[in-house]
């Protein structure tokens, strides 16, 4: 009994941070997809009306890119303290971070109230978003692979990625709801509600992070003192094949989400005239199918390695981008909401397994910079397709087709830096096998 309880222990620990990481990754993504939801609907009026509409859509969804530029800079600063600091430090701060300025968009002033100052607040609140996010989705999945037995590292590491559709869930569910209000309180105040549950969300979330331990392989790192001075450095000298290969891994996982989760849904209200809530239907079925690709990909993933499952998934998503959009052309609602719920469910193939692959290329003492970094440089990339989407299609007279071959292109790189990983993690384990 004795030798059992510190392996029930850390098994109950393994599981409560689990639990931890996907709720605080839900979150999150409830707050970031929030945002990219309104930008989508109605910040153009409320922050640009002075704008042509056209114009303020662009300029609406230009901020929600603004997160994305301050991505990489979280990373940076975060990925830094995750690997000076610790794993759970760093957590808890961009947690706060991200739902106090979550919820204070939902207190912000309009452009009617005090001009031009609201748009600028409301970027430096999108950048403060961005910028705790850089340093929140990687540290969340360390934590959960770094605690996770051997044997089950990639069905451990799939589980903050369930926050993606869970967010997608819950804040489609609540934008739907306050979109049912008529236009003149939707405006005026409904579209507030949402941002203002930012608030208690985040008291549940920072009880949960403080009741769990720091990461064992940072605890081992300190205790041996191989920490690294400045993570960065070294990555750059000893490892920028394997962050390119990350990057281009993880370029779906903002670009391509966006692409449909934002973009199209403004796509289907402003161009094909359906309904907000038409379109927030499909972002929901999108998040159920997600979800349980994500599960059964991190299922899998143990199984024939997480580089082979994210391949697989890009190549999939690749095949499926013209079909899909072919469905969304028609403009006959069903068959634009299930083009949409399907593209979203199928990136859920490659993203079960991602944190996972993020994690096994790089050495412990540098992983959270690593992870952190090379995942923001595909998110800031990845933040500016529904702006790049907009563009495009508005000189192509409205042309749904720029959704696949913009999700084709964006999956065919996610295949190709999966590969990539796996290529190198083949020959790190054939160098070690020669060695001995």
């Amino acid at each position: 009994m004795r030798m059992a309880e510190p392996v029930d222990r850390r098994a109950r620990e393994a599981r409560r941070v689990v639990v931890s990481s996907l709720l605080g990754t839900s979150m999150e993504w409830y707050e970031y997809i929030l945002y990219g939801l309104f930008a989508a609907l109605v910040f153009n009026k409320l922050f640009f009306p002075a704008l042509d509409p056209a114009v303020g859509g662009i300029a609406s969804l230009l901020t929600f890119a603004v997160g994305f530029v301050a991505r990489p800079i979280g990373a940076v600063l975060f990925g830094h303290l995750g690997d000076r600091v610790g794993r759970k430090t760093t957590l808890i701060t961009t947690i706060v971070l991200i739902g106090t300025a979550t919820g204070a968009i939902g207190l912000l002033p309009t452009y009617s109230s005090i001009g031009i100052a609201a748009p600028i607040l409301l970027a430096v609140l999108r950048f403060v978003q961005g910028l705790s996010l850089g340093g929140e989705w990687s540290g969340a999945v360390l934590m959960a692979v770094e605690h996770a037995p051997v044997e089950k590292r990639a069905w451990y590491g799939s589980m903050p990625q369930l926050g993606s559709p869970i967010g997608t869930i819950a804040s489609s569910a609540v934008a739907s709801a306050v979109t049912l209000l008529p236009d003149d309180e939707l405006l005026g105040w409904g579209w507030r509600i949402p941002f203002l549950l930012a608030f208690p969300f985040l008291v549940v979330a920072v009880y949960l992070r403080l009741r769990v331990e720091e990461s064992p392989l940072f605890q081992q790192v300190r205790e041996e003192e191989r920490e690294v001075r400045i993570p960065l450095v070294k990555l750059a000298r000893t490892s920028w094949g394997r962050l390119l290969a990350a990057a281009a891994a993880a370029m779906f996982a903002s670009g391509a989400f966006f692409l449909l989760t934002t973009y199209a849904v403004g796509f289907g209200t402003k161009t094909l005239g359906l309904s907000a809530d038409t379109m927030l239907l499909a972002t929901l079925l999108g998040a159920l199918l997600e979800g349980a690709c994500i599960i059964v990909s991190g299922r899998m993933a143990d199984r024939r390695t997480p580089w082979r499952i994210m391949a697989v998934g890009g190549a999939v998503c690749v095949v499926a981008a013209f079909p899909l959009t072919a469905m969304i052309a028609t403009g006959d609602a069903v068959l634009v909401v299930l083009g949409v719920a399907i593209g979203i469910g199928l990136l859920g193939i490659p993203y079960g397994p991602m944190g996972t692959l993020l994690s096994q290329l790089f050495t412990d003492d540098t992983r959270y910079s690593a992870v952190a970094v090379s995942y923001n440089i595909a998110g800031l990339i990845g933040g500016f397709v529904p702006s790049l989407a907009l563009a495009m299609s508005t000189a192509l007279d409205g042309s749904a087709w720029v959704i696949g071959i913009l999700f084709a292109v964006l999956c065919a790189i996610t295949t190709a830096g999966s590969v990539a990983a796996g290529l190198l993690l083949r020959r790190e384990t054939a160098l070690t096998v020669a060695d001995a």
